[in-house]
């Protein structure tokens, strides 16, 4: 996994340091998104808050990971799986936040629809975001 971090990061452009692959390898290995308290919390080493958001802020300027907006208006972060490039995103779907244990998942099969905006409108982003309960906490 560390060479496939790695080459992500030197495709980006980016130096290949402790804190970037540290932060990438927790992304690769989660099953849905983090907030910048899970990777403070994850984190085997002791990153500083500053570095945790710049490399979360390079990230998405980068088009590795994007955000997700949340209810109380803070950021999940999650990987890019399509081919995003830098100041560019094409992750153009959905996503699921459990009312329960709080994981969101990406539902990269619910596309947001295109939207036709009034003549002079440019859409900067669209976000579509749906609460209940995932299939993990409703089997208990």
């Amino acid at each position: 996994m560390k060479s496939e971090i790695a080459e992500i990061l030197k495709k980006n452009q980016l130096s290949v340091t402790g804190s970037r692959t540290a932060i990438l390898e927790m992304f690769k290995k989660s099953n849905g998104a983090l907030a910048h308290a899970d990777i403070e919390k994850k984190s085997t080493e002791q990153f500083d808050r500053v570095t945790i958001y710049r490399t979360l802020q390079t990230f998405v300027e980068k088009g590795i990971i994007h955000t997700i907006p949340t209810t109380d208006n803070s950021v999940l972060y999650a990987l890019c799986i399509n081919n995003c490039t830098q100041n560019h995103h094409h992750d153009n779907h959905a996503h699921f936040i459990c009312d329960v244990c709080d994981i969101t998942f990406c539902l990269n099969h619910v596309t947001i629809p295109e939207v036709n905006l009034p003549e002079g409108f440019k859409k900067k982003r669209a976000d579509i975001v749906l609460s209940g309960v995932c299939k993990n906490c409703s089997n208990k």
